[in-house]
């Protein structure tokens, strides 16, 4: 069977600051018509950043769509003319007041596929220095290290709900347990 969908009509139904919400007119695999709601994501970026003790930096955060705070890593929204590793670097330094070496790729996730094109791409890396954190006008958040092997066990229990950052902390004990960073 072919996965393929076409668009016939597309409307731009709400413009923001950050994301843009299209409503599109579709052509299903067998013919029939739909309809999707896509919101257009500039993307995001995460760093796992890892001390010289294996400990990991973490932000902690009010997130107003859940109304609580949240514990995750260093993230942002990628910034036009920078690339993913650049944004990364830059959101590291900001929220954390962190510098870092020895960047690797741990891949990009897509967190919800089903109505949003946004791709997070994370990273992982050593902690060179660590000086006073700078976010930005509006943000406001709390530092705080944690050693990777709580944090994994945080992640399975539940204690951490953030998707990027529970690939993230996963991805990184792995790569670190096998030697590759």
């Amino acid at each position: 069977m072919k996965l393929s969908e076409k668009t016939i009509a597309s409307k731009t139904i709400y413009e923001g600051k950050i994301l843009q919400v299209i409503l599109n007119d579709i052509e299903l695999p067998d013919g029939k018509k739909s309809k999707r709601e896509v919101v257009n994501h500039p993307g995001g970026v995460a760093v796992a950043a890892l001390d010289e003790n294996n400990n990991l930096l973490f932000v902690k955060q009010f997130r107003y769509p859940y109304k609580e705070i949240v514990f995750e890593l260093p993230a942002g929204k990628l910034e036009k003319g920078m690339s993913p590793l650049e944004n990364g670097k830059r959101e590291l330094l900001e929220e954390t007041g962190a510098v870092g070496y020895s960047y690797i790729s741990l891949g990009q996730v897509y967190p919800s596929p089903g109505y949003t094109n946004e791709i997070i791409h994370l990273y992982a890396c050593k902690i060179k220095s660590l000086g006073e954190s700078r976010p930005d006008e509006g943000e406001f958040l709390n530092v705080e290290k944690l050693p990777l092997d709580k944090a994994v066990e945080m992640v399975l229990n539940n204690r951490i709900p953030d998707a990027k950052t529970q690939i993230a902390v996963l991805k990184t004990a792995m790569l670190l347990n096998s030697g590759r960073i």
